[in-house]
């Protein structure tokens, strides 16, 4: 397939889509449109970014040059869609569009882009190290040979999974939102160990390659969470101690509101 690629947004999400796809030499430069929010991105973009790619901010000349391309990304935060005006270029067939802003619907992707096949994607930053996970839904409108390229993009830098769109709210709330929570407990049993002598920096490193030897263990030993849990766990001893403490403190049922309660936010940008 021959293209250019158009990017709305270029934020740390896009460029870990669109990297890898320049280092691997799948895509020059010159076939990466760009469009950013504002003349001081752009220029930063064009002085920092280590590829020489056409970018440009929304009031220049050469703003809807990046609606002439047959694929595009959708890459700006949910609440600037309204801003986004498609711009036909009468071509025969529609275009693609894939949208990463968290919890915009299908509908509303092809409500608001009727002359596009408009994909859902949601990534998490892990995907800036090439450890992402990705979840894709399809409009009717995407065959075969297209949902085989499109995944060929994320793949390089996550691992991809095709849900119904009903499970893409979910899938955000555990794969988008929670590092966020995994980065606060990191942080917390952090202040743990700065509270029992240890320094705020050695104690997250600690914790840091405790989750990474559990999180390990778990994956290659087939364990489930419940069994770890129960080899770590003696009578009368400190993890159960610990463990009778975060149940006292619904720190269980904290967690799985969490989840919902983001599930919930992203179903409201419907």
């Amino acid at each position: 397939m021959k293209f250019k690629l158009g990017v709305i947004g270029f934020g740390n999400i896009a460029k870990a889509i669109v990297t890898p796809l320049l280092d691997k030499q799948l895509l020059r430069p010159d076939e990466i449109i760009c469009l950013v929010n504002s003349k001081q991105s752009c220029d930063n973009l064009k002085l920092n970014y280590k590829y020489k790619i056409n970018i440009y901010h929304k009031n220049s000349s050469e703003k809807n040059l990046v609606w002439d391309c047959p694929l595009k990304i959708l890459a700006v935060k949910p609440q600037q869609l309204k801003n986004i005006q498609e711009i036909n270029f009468n071509r025969e067939d529609k275009d693609i569009l894939i949208s990463i802003l968290a919890g915009v619907s299908l509908n509303k992707l092809s409500k608001n882009f009727p002359m596009h096949n408009c994909i859902r994607v949601v990534t998490n930053i892990p995907i800036t190290i090439g450890k992402g996970l990705t979840g894709i839904s399809w409009s009717h409108g995407i065959n075969d040979k297209n949902k085989i390229f499109i995944k060929s993009i994320f793949e390089k830098s996550s691992k991809v999974y095709e849900f119904p769109e009903e499970y893409l709210d979910i899938f955000l709330a555990l794969t988008s939102s929670a590092p966020a929570i995994i980065a606060l407990i990191i942080e917390s049993l952090g202040d743990g160990g700065l509270s029992g002598g240890l320094s705020k920096k050695l104690s997250e490193q600690l914790v840091i390659e405790m989750i990474l030897g559990t999180t390990l263990m778990l994956k290659d030993s087939n364990l489930s969470p419940s069994e770890l849990k129960n080899m770590v766990t003696s009578p009368a001893g400190t993890t159960i101690a610990a463990l009778r403490n975060l149940e006292k403190k619904g720190f269980r049922s904290a967690l799985i509101e969490s989840i919902i309660e983001a599930m919930n936010k992203s179903k409201e940008f419907h």
